[in-house]
């Protein structure tokens, strides 16, 4: 199994820990992070955007000028989409971009991303983040210690210190092991575990 150095948020080594092959050292897929990527994106896409065809538009219901003798091309309504205030053609209509993924690719398509993470030496783990205070600059000052930025926290639990200290940060984000994702992991350039969320996560995602 492979093992990672589990630090303190000063940044001293205070032990390693052994992290399942399974999730965290195994081959990296990478048609299944794209594609749980694209399903993440499009099931968040609302599917609202509407404009009004030459059916919608109010007016237009009399023709304006006889068929023959004017001259002037044939008409039938002053609400064609080439009649300024007319309907749209084939103009955006709601739809539903709705994606489904199953279980076994979605779990798989983490494990791919958190592997590509650990091989990358973008992973970190820490024994545990707790701040004393609710603190931005004291939260900004662990991350300053670790020499990271853009950065995906991953807690094995509600942590209310870090969560209020970290919300304003940018390029940051909290996440509880539950809710990890392939977008969020991919999103961010490094990712931190508490030593318990490990745990979790690796529970969670076992083949």
């Amino acid at each position: 199994m492979a093992t990672i150095d589990v630090y303190d948020i000063k940044k001293n080594k205070v032990g390693e820990i052994e992290l399942s092959d399974t999730v965290f050292n195994s081959d990296v897929k990478e048609y299944l992070i794209h594609e749980a990527v694209k399903i993440q994106l499009a099931n968040r896409r609302a599917g609202t955007a509407s404009v009004k065809n030459r059916a919608a538009v109010s007016g237009g219901g009399k023709k304006p000028y006889r068929q023959k003798g004017t001259g002037q091309a044939r008409q039938g309504t002053i609400r064609a989409p080439h009649y300024p205030g007319g309907g749209v053609a084939f103009g955006p209509r709601p739809k539903v971009y709705n994606l489904s993924m199953n279980k076994k690719a979605r779990r798989a398509a983490i494990r791919s991303a958190l592997s590509l993470m650990f091989k990358d030496s973008k992973l970190t783990v820490m024994n545990s983040f707790n701040l004393e205070s609710i603190s931005t600059k004291g939260f900004v000052g662990v991350l300053d210690t670790f020499d990271i930025n853009k950065t995906l926290l991953v807690i094995d639990g509600a942590n209310h210190n870090l969560e209020l200290s970290a919300r304003n940060v940018k390029d940051v984000k909290v996440l509880k092991s539950e809710a990890l994702n392939v977008f969020d992991i991919m999103k961010y350039q490094n990712i931190v575990f508490t030593q318990d969320a490990v745990r979790k996560v690796e529970g969670a995602l076992q083949p």
